[in-house]
């Protein structure tokens, strides 16, 4: 999920909780909030909160109490519906576990990536010369806010399902980052699954 804020247009927060594909959307709107779905199967993608006051524009985190008041507005202004998405941040620490060619490419690898789930690997195709197996970099999970305005989703590369994308410093706008192609490359230490954080993991 993600949480933009502008002041400029009459104070509205909106959630970004779902991609809609490319598909046509239609909205609703009850009191001060109003929701947008998918034309084809009703899914919400979006909900615009009309009168909210917060500190600064652009995006912001929202606490799960702020998400609960938002609940309980959702539900006085006579939806039905809840916010669905994910609070914690989706630029994570991420190791590569598995790593094999692209069948259609001779310069994307499919990586099999541990985001911190002992459930599950993630799947995220990329095109850096550096990725290997073992690697500890960040990956933007769906739905993540690139720097540069970019919203990643679930998506496909050349007909292969991939679930984010691994990163490189430049995309991240970080401090010192070098101009030559690659993903992040962190400490090894790294747990998987901890939130990014630049002033301490990043050493460029």
């Amino acid at each position: 999920m993600i949480a933009f804020f502008n002041e400029n247009i009459g104070n509205v927060l909106m959630l970004v909780v779902a991609d809609n594909h490319g598909e046509k959307l239609d909205y609703e709107r009850k009191a001060d909030i109003t929701r947008v779905f998918r034309e084809n199967t009703g899914e919400t993608v979006a909900w615009n909160f009309f009168g909210e006051e917060f500190t600064k524009n652009g995006e912001i985190t929202l606490t799960e109490k702020q998400i609960w008041k938002l609940e309980d507005d959702l539900a006085d202004a006579g939806f039905a519906e809840t916010i669905e998405g994910e609070v914690h941040s989706n630029f994570v620490v991420a190791e590569i576990v598995k790593m094999e060619d692209h069948p259609d490419s001779d310069h994307l690898h499919i990586c099999q990536v541990n985001v911190g789930d002992p459930e599950r690997l993630v799947q995220i195709v990329c095109g850096a010369p550096n990725a290997r197996v073992g690697l500890k970099t960040v990956a933007a999970l769906p739905i993540s806010l690139m720097p540069n305005g970019t919203l990643i989703f679930d998506g496909e590369l050349r007909g292969v399902a991939s679930h984010g994308m691994l990163c490189s410093a430049r995309e991240l706008e970080l401090p010192n980052a070098p101009q030559e192609r690659g993903i992040v490359e962190l400490a090894p230490d790294l747990a998987p699954g901890q939130a990014f954080d630049a002033e301490t993991m990043w050493h460029g």
